[in-house]
Protein backbone atom coordinates (compact mmCIF):
# COMPACT_ATOMS: atom_id res chain seq x y z
CA UNK A 1 0.00 0.00 0.00
CA UNK A 2 1.27 3.34 -0.49
CA UNK A 3 0.22 6.68 0.69
CA UNK A 4 -2.48 7.72 -1.98
CA UNK A 5 -3.14 11.85 -0.99
CA UNK A 6 -2.02 14.11 -3.84
CA UNK A 7 1.13 15.29 -2.62
CA UNK A 8 0.37 19.08 -3.58
CA UNK A 9 -2.43 18.66 -0.97
CA UNK A 10 -0.60 17.07 1.87
CA UNK A 11 1.08 19.62 4.53
CA UNK A 12 4.92 19.37 4.56
CA UNK A 13 5.19 17.30 7.98
CA UNK A 14 2.83 14.51 6.04
CA UNK A 15 4.79 14.46 3.27
CA UNK A 16 7.66 13.88 5.01
CA UNK A 17 6.76 11.07 7.03
CA UNK A 18 4.32 9.12 4.40
CA UNK A 19 5.96 9.94 0.67
CA UNK A 20 8.20 7.66 -0.57
CA UNK A 21 6.90 4.36 1.20
CA UNK A 22 5.90 1.61 -1.30
CA UNK A 23 4.82 -1.49 1.56
CA UNK A 24 5.88 -4.71 0.41
CA UNK A 25 3.44 -7.77 0.62
CA UNK A 26 5.30 -8.62 4.65
CA UNK A 27 2.92 -5.52 5.55
CA UNK A 28 5.46 -3.49 7.57
CA UNK A 29 4.61 -0.12 9.32
CA UNK A 30 8.45 0.89 9.15
CA UNK A 31 9.96 1.03 5.62
CA UNK A 32 12.38 -1.67 5.13
CA UNK A 33 16.42 -1.55 3.89
CA UNK A 34 16.85 -3.86 0.61
CA UNK A 35 20.57 -4.71 1.41
CA UNK A 36 20.74 -6.39 -2.05
CA UNK A 37 23.18 -6.02 -4.80
CA UNK A 38 21.22 -7.13 -7.71
CA UNK A 39 17.55 -8.58 -8.48
CA UNK A 40 16.56 -11.68 -9.95
CA UNK A 41 14.15 -11.70 -13.28
CA UNK A 42 11.46 -14.34 -14.12
CA UNK A 43 12.69 -14.89 -17.92
CA UNK A 44 15.91 -13.71 -19.96
CA UNK A 45 12.99 -11.42 -21.87
CA UNK A 46 12.53 -9.36 -18.64
CA UNK A 47 15.73 -9.11 -18.13
CA UNK A 48 16.41 -7.39 -21.71
CA UNK A 49 13.77 -5.84 -21.02
CA UNK A 50 14.65 -4.33 -17.78
CA UNK A 51 18.22 -3.34 -19.02
CA UNK A 52 16.80 -1.88 -22.50
CA UNK A 53 14.60 0.89 -20.58
CA UNK A 54 11.53 -1.03 -22.25
CA UNK A 55 10.44 -2.10 -18.35
CA UNK A 56 10.42 0.22 -15.41
CA UNK A 57 12.15 -2.07 -12.53
CA UNK A 58 14.80 -2.38 -10.31
CA UNK A 59 18.27 -4.16 -12.12
CA UNK A 60 21.55 -2.80 -10.32
CA UNK A 61 21.79 -1.31 -6.77
CA UNK A 62 24.12 1.05 -8.16
CA UNK A 63 21.31 2.67 -9.67
CA UNK A 64 18.02 1.37 -8.86
CA UNK A 65 17.61 -0.05 -5.27
CA UNK A 66 13.88 0.36 -3.61
CA UNK A 67 15.21 1.76 -0.20
CA UNK A 68 17.41 4.82 -2.01
CA UNK A 69 14.00 5.27 -4.51
CA UNK A 70 12.24 6.05 -1.41
CA UNK A 71 14.44 7.98 -0.13
CA UNK A 72 14.38 10.16 -3.44
CA UNK A 73 11.37 10.18 -3.32
CA UNK A 74 10.20 11.82 -0.18
CA UNK A 75 12.84 14.45 -0.43
CA UNK A 76 11.64 15.52 -3.98
CA UNK A 77 8.61 15.82 -2.60
CA UNK A 78 9.72 17.99 0.45
CA UNK A 79 11.61 20.17 -2.61
CA UNK A 80 9.08 20.05 -4.97
CA UNK A 81 11.22 18.51 -7.68
CA UNK A 82 10.25 16.32 -10.32
CA UNK A 83 13.26 13.93 -9.25
CA UNK A 84 15.72 13.27 -6.83
CA UNK A 85 18.99 11.29 -7.64
CA UNK A 86 20.15 10.47 -4.44
CA UNK A 87 24.50 9.95 -4.54
CA UNK A 88 27.16 8.72 -1.81
CA UNK A 89 28.03 12.43 -0.30
CA UNK A 90 27.25 15.69 -0.90
CA UNK A 91 30.24 16.40 -2.97
CA UNK A 92 29.27 13.56 -5.34
CA UNK A 93 26.19 15.60 -6.05
CA UNK A 94 28.27 18.34 -6.81
CA UNK A 95 30.38 15.96 -9.08
CA UNK A 96 27.23 14.80 -10.80
CA UNK A 97 25.59 17.77 -11.89
CA UNK A 98 28.97 19.20 -13.41
CA UNK A 99 29.31 15.88 -15.17
CA UNK A 100 25.92 15.54 -16.62
CA UNK A 101 25.37 19.17 -17.33
CA UNK A 102 28.64 20.89 -18.63
CA UNK A 103 31.14 19.79 -21.31
CA UNK A 104 34.43 21.19 -22.33
CA UNK A 105 34.74 25.15 -22.81
CA UNK A 106 31.66 25.74 -20.77
CA UNK A 107 31.98 28.24 -17.96
CA UNK A 108 30.38 28.05 -14.44
CA UNK A 109 29.64 31.72 -12.55
CA UNK A 110 29.66 30.94 -8.99
CA UNK A 111 29.68 32.99 -5.66
CA UNK A 112 32.94 33.16 -3.74
CA UNK A 113 30.86 32.14 -0.58
CA UNK A 114 31.60 28.56 -0.90
CA UNK A 115 32.32 25.24 1.02
CA UNK A 116 36.08 24.78 0.60
CA UNK A 117 35.74 21.29 -1.73
CA UNK A 118 33.22 23.20 -3.36
CA UNK A 119 35.91 25.31 -4.72
CA UNK A 120 38.52 22.99 -4.80
CA UNK A 121 36.32 21.14 -7.43
CA UNK A 122 35.92 24.02 -9.61
CA UNK A 123 39.18 25.32 -9.15
CA UNK A 124 41.56 22.37 -9.14
CA UNK A 125 39.63 19.34 -10.77
CA UNK A 126 36.88 20.66 -13.14
CA UNK A 127 39.67 22.41 -14.83
CA UNK A 128 41.55 19.23 -16.19
CA UNK A 129 38.42 18.89 -18.52
CA UNK A 130 37.88 22.28 -20.20
CA UNK A 131 35.65 23.75 -17.50
CA UNK A 132 35.96 27.25 -16.08
CA UNK A 133 34.63 28.94 -13.45
CA UNK A 134 34.28 32.97 -12.33
CA UNK A 135 33.83 33.75 -8.95
CA UNK A 136 31.35 36.64 -7.74
CA UNK A 137 29.69 38.52 -4.77
CA UNK A 138 26.87 36.29 -3.51
CA UNK A 139 24.72 39.15 -2.95
CA UNK A 140 25.43 41.40 -5.75
CA UNK A 141 23.61 40.90 -8.84
CA UNK A 142 25.19 42.89 -11.25
CA UNK A 143 28.54 40.82 -10.82
CA UNK A 144 26.64 37.72 -11.76
CA UNK A 145 25.45 39.80 -14.61
CA UNK A 146 28.28 41.25 -15.76
CA UNK A 147 30.43 37.63 -15.43
CA UNK A 148 28.44 35.64 -17.42
CA UNK A 149 29.34 35.53 -21.30
CA UNK A 150 27.85 33.35 -24.37
CA UNK A 151 29.92 30.18 -22.90
CA UNK A 152 28.56 30.22 -19.51
CA UNK A 153 26.35 27.42 -18.81
CA UNK A 154 25.54 26.89 -14.76
CA UNK A 155 25.54 29.44 -12.00
CA UNK A 156 26.36 27.83 -8.65
CA UNK A 157 25.24 29.63 -5.41
CA UNK A 158 24.82 28.08 -1.76
CA UNK A 159 22.47 30.49 0.11
CA UNK A 160 23.37 31.05 3.23
CA UNK A 161 26.42 30.07 2.59
CA UNK A 162 29.24 28.71 4.56
CA UNK A 163 30.20 29.89 6.86
CA UNK A 164 29.23 33.67 6.59
CA UNK A 165 25.30 32.63 5.98
CA UNK A 166 25.21 35.54 2.98
CA UNK A 167 22.10 35.36 1.28
CA UNK A 168 21.33 36.26 -2.32
CA UNK A 169 17.69 36.79 -3.70
CA UNK A 170 16.80 33.81 -5.28
CA UNK A 171 14.16 34.89 -7.31
CA UNK A 172 16.49 37.68 -9.12
CA UNK A 173 19.07 35.53 -9.61
CA UNK A 174 16.59 32.89 -11.31
CA UNK A 175 15.20 35.20 -13.64
CA UNK A 176 18.61 36.75 -14.47
CA UNK A 177 19.82 32.84 -15.60
CA UNK A 178 16.92 31.97 -17.39
CA UNK A 179 17.60 35.15 -19.51
CA UNK A 180 20.92 34.39 -20.56
CA UNK A 181 20.13 30.67 -21.14
CA UNK A 182 22.09 28.85 -17.92
CA UNK A 183 20.73 26.35 -15.22
CA UNK A 184 20.60 28.05 -11.79
CA UNK A 185 22.16 25.46 -9.13
CA UNK A 186 21.47 26.09 -5.28
CA UNK A 187 23.03 24.32 -2.67
CA UNK A 188 20.25 23.94 -0.12
CA UNK A 189 22.30 22.60 2.91
CA UNK A 190 21.95 25.15 5.77
CA UNK A 191 17.88 25.60 5.16
CA UNK A 192 16.57 21.83 3.58
CA UNK A 193 12.93 22.38 2.45
CA UNK A 194 12.15 22.67 5.83
CA UNK A 195 13.39 26.64 5.51
CA UNK A 196 13.71 27.18 2.33
CA UNK A 197 12.25 25.46 -1.26
CA UNK A 198 14.77 27.01 -4.04
CA UNK A 199 13.16 25.30 -6.96
CA UNK A 200 10.01 27.25 -6.01
CA UNK A 201 11.50 30.57 -6.20
CA UNK A 202 12.99 29.97 -10.03
CA UNK A 203 16.19 27.55 -9.08
CA UNK A 204 16.59 24.42 -11.51
CA UNK A 205 18.21 22.53 -9.18
CA UNK A 206 19.05 21.78 -6.21
CA UNK A 207 21.56 20.06 -3.86
CA UNK A 208 22.11 18.56 -0.94
CA UNK A 209 24.86 17.24 1.68
CA UNK A 210 22.43 14.58 3.43
CA UNK A 211 25.05 14.19 5.99
CA UNK A 212 24.27 17.46 7.48
CA UNK A 213 20.48 18.10 8.58
CA UNK A 214 18.52 15.54 6.34
CA UNK A 215 20.06 12.87 8.75
CA UNK A 216 20.28 15.32 11.54
CA UNK A 217 22.30 12.90 14.10
CA UNK A 218 25.84 12.77 12.13
CA UNK A 219 25.68 9.30 11.43
CA UNK A 220 25.67 8.40 8.06
CA UNK A 221 27.59 10.25 4.58
CA UNK A 222 25.35 11.18 1.60
CA UNK A 223 24.03 13.45 -0.98
CA UNK A 224 21.16 14.30 -3.34
CA UNK A 225 20.08 16.36 -6.57
CA UNK A 226 16.38 17.52 -6.77
CA UNK A 227 15.10 18.92 -10.00
CA UNK A 228 13.00 17.96 -12.99
CA UNK A 229 13.00 14.64 -14.74
CA UNK A 230 14.86 16.29 -17.99
CA UNK A 231 18.10 17.33 -16.02
CA UNK A 232 17.85 15.32 -12.74
CA UNK A 233 16.30 12.14 -14.04
CA UNK A 234 18.10 11.56 -16.97
CA UNK A 235 21.16 13.79 -16.82
CA UNK A 236 22.24 13.77 -13.93
CA UNK A 237 20.64 10.05 -12.77
CA UNK A 238 22.80 9.21 -16.41
CA UNK A 239 26.04 9.89 -14.28
CA UNK A 240 24.91 8.24 -11.56
CA UNK A 241 24.27 4.62 -13.69
CA UNK A 242 26.87 5.20 -15.51
CA UNK A 243 29.72 5.91 -12.73
CA UNK A 244 28.39 4.82 -9.54
CA UNK A 245 28.52 7.48 -7.16
CA UNK A 246 25.91 5.42 -4.77
CA UNK A 247 24.10 6.19 -2.25
CA UNK A 248 23.79 2.36 -0.20
CA UNK A 249 20.58 1.48 1.03
CA UNK A 250 21.75 1.94 4.99
CA UNK A 251 22.66 5.49 4.63
CA UNK A 252 19.33 5.96 2.77
CA UNK A 253 17.44 4.49 5.38
CA UNK A 254 19.41 6.30 7.84
CA UNK A 255 17.83 9.64 5.90
CA UNK A 256 14.82 8.66 5.27
CA UNK A 257 13.87 8.30 9.10
CA UNK A 258 15.61 11.86 9.27
CA UNK A 259 13.12 13.13 6.84
CA UNK A 260 10.49 12.51 9.36
CA UNK A 261 11.43 15.24 12.04
CA UNK A 262 13.47 17.74 9.68
CA UNK A 263 10.79 19.91 10.37
CA UNK A 264 10.69 20.05 14.36
CA UNK A 265 14.23 20.14 14.23
CA UNK A 266 15.05 22.90 12.17
CA UNK A 267 12.45 25.16 13.61
CA UNK A 268 14.33 24.09 16.64
CA UNK A 269 17.53 24.59 15.40
CA UNK A 270 16.51 27.64 13.87
CA UNK A 271 15.46 29.18 17.85
CA UNK A 272 18.45 28.54 19.41
CA UNK A 273 20.28 30.21 16.98
CA UNK A 274 18.56 32.99 16.95
CA UNK A 275 19.26 33.12 20.65
CA UNK A 276 22.97 31.95 20.60
CA UNK A 277 23.57 35.17 17.96
CA UNK A 278 21.90 37.80 19.75
CA UNK A 279 23.71 36.55 22.84
CA UNK A 280 27.11 36.81 20.63
CA UNK A 281 26.17 39.85 19.30
CA UNK A 282 26.78 41.47 23.24
CA UNK A 283 29.86 40.07 23.78
CA UNK A 284 33.05 42.23 23.92
CA UNK A 285 35.17 39.83 22.46
CA UNK A 286 33.40 39.58 19.44
CA UNK A 287 33.91 41.73 16.54
CA UNK A 288 30.77 40.58 14.50
CA UNK A 289 28.59 38.10 14.19
CA UNK A 290 26.90 36.99 10.96
CA UNK A 291 23.28 35.20 11.40
CA UNK A 292 20.59 36.02 9.10
CA UNK A 293 18.09 36.25 11.72
CA UNK A 294 19.90 38.90 13.05
CA UNK A 295 18.34 42.87 11.98
CA UNK A 296 22.16 43.75 11.38
CA UNK A 297 22.41 40.82 8.65
CA UNK A 298 22.83 42.82 5.16
CA UNK A 299 20.13 40.40 3.70
CA UNK A 300 18.14 39.92 6.62
CA UNK A 301 15.19 41.43 5.08
CA UNK A 302 14.45 37.66 3.00
CA UNK A 303 13.53 36.61 6.02
CA UNK A 304 10.45 35.36 5.76
CA UNK A 305 10.60 36.34 1.80
CA UNK A 306 12.22 33.20 0.55
CA UNK A 307 13.65 31.61 3.59
CA UNK A 308 11.59 30.58 6.83
CA UNK A 309 14.06 31.23 9.88
CA UNK A 310 17.27 32.53 9.88
CA UNK A 311 18.60 28.56 10.09
CA UNK A 312 21.16 26.64 12.62
CA UNK A 313 24.47 28.12 11.56
CA UNK A 314 25.87 31.51 13.13
CA UNK A 315 29.30 32.58 12.27
CA UNK A 316 31.43 35.16 14.41
CA UNK A 317 35.17 36.86 14.32
CA UNK A 318 36.74 37.14 17.83
CA UNK A 319 39.28 39.61 18.48
CA UNK A 320 42.88 38.03 18.35
CA UNK A 321 42.63 36.30 15.15
CA UNK A 322 43.68 32.40 14.98
CA UNK A 323 45.32 32.21 18.65
CA UNK A 324 41.92 33.76 20.47
CA UNK A 325 39.98 31.50 18.07
CA UNK A 326 41.73 28.25 19.16
CA UNK A 327 41.77 29.42 22.75
CA UNK A 328 38.06 29.75 22.66
CA UNK A 329 37.49 26.56 20.76
CA UNK A 330 39.76 24.35 22.93
CA UNK A 331 38.32 26.39 25.76
CA UNK A 332 34.88 24.68 25.30
CA UNK A 333 34.62 20.99 27.16
CA UNK A 334 30.77 20.25 25.65
CA UNK A 335 30.94 21.29 22.11
CA UNK A 336 31.86 18.93 19.61
CA UNK A 337 35.13 20.31 18.14
CA UNK A 338 34.53 19.01 14.17
CA UNK A 339 33.83 20.90 10.87
CA UNK A 340 30.64 18.94 10.30
CA UNK A 341 27.44 20.45 10.92
CA UNK A 342 23.54 19.41 11.44
CA UNK A 343 23.59 17.25 14.20
CA UNK A 344 21.90 17.52 17.26
CA UNK A 345 24.80 17.87 19.14
CA UNK A 346 26.39 21.47 18.81
CA UNK A 347 29.61 21.81 16.69
CA UNK A 348 32.15 24.27 16.51
CA UNK A 349 35.16 24.98 14.40
CA UNK A 350 37.76 27.43 12.71
CA UNK A 351 36.85 27.56 9.20
CA UNK A 352 40.43 28.56 7.86
CA UNK A 353 42.25 25.75 8.60
CA UNK A 354 39.49 23.07 8.51
CA UNK A 355 36.46 23.41 5.92
CA UNK A 356 38.51 26.09 3.78
CA UNK A 357 42.06 25.28 4.97
CA UNK A 358 42.98 23.37 1.31
CA UNK A 359 42.17 26.91 -0.28
CA UNK A 360 45.01 29.70 -0.27
CA UNK A 361 45.29 32.91 1.73
CA UNK A 362 44.26 34.74 -0.91
CA UNK A 363 41.10 33.02 -1.60
CA UNK A 364 40.06 32.67 1.95
CA UNK A 365 40.39 36.35 2.05
CA UNK A 366 38.45 36.94 -1.37
CA UNK A 367 36.07 34.58 0.32
CA UNK A 368 36.05 36.75 3.99
CA UNK A 369 37.37 33.67 5.80
CA UNK A 370 39.54 35.83 8.21
CA UNK A 371 41.63 34.15 10.59
CA UNK A 372 39.36 34.56 14.07
CA UNK A 373 36.63 33.56 12.38
CA UNK A 374 34.69 30.54 14.66
CA UNK A 375 31.56 28.74 13.13
CA UNK A 376 28.83 26.94 15.34
CA UNK A 377 26.42 24.40 14.21
CA UNK A 378 23.76 25.26 17.22
CA UNK A 379 22.36 21.76 18.40
CA UNK A 380 19.40 21.19 20.67
CA UNK A 381 20.85 21.01 23.50
CA UNK A 382 19.45 23.52 26.20
CA UNK A 383 20.68 27.44 25.16
CA UNK A 384 22.28 28.30 28.31
CA UNK A 385 24.58 25.66 28.15
CA UNK A 386 25.60 26.39 25.16
CA UNK A 387 26.22 30.14 26.21
CA UNK A 388 28.19 28.27 29.27
CA UNK A 389 30.13 26.37 27.44
CA UNK A 390 31.53 29.56 25.72
CA UNK A 391 34.09 30.79 27.93
CA UNK A 392 34.88 34.89 26.65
Amino acid sequence: MTFTIPIDSADFATRAIRIGHHRTAEGEHSEPIFNTSSYVFSSAAEAAARFSGEHIGNIYSRFTNPTVRAFEERLAALEGGERCVATASGMAAILAVCMGLLKSGDRIVASRSLFGSTTLLFNKYLTRFGIETTYVSLSNLTEWETAIDSHTKLLFCETPSNPLTEMVDLRQLATLAHRHDCVLVVDNCFCTPALQRPLELGADIVVHSATKYLDGQGRCVGGAVVGNQKLAGEEVYGVLRTAGPTLSPFNAWVFLKGLETLELRMLAHSQNAAQLAAWLNEQPAIERVYYPGLNTHPQHSLIGNQQRTGGGIVAFDVRGGQTAAWQLIDATQMLSITANLGDTKTTITHPATTTHGRLTPAERAAAGIGDGLIRIAVGLEAIADIQADLKF
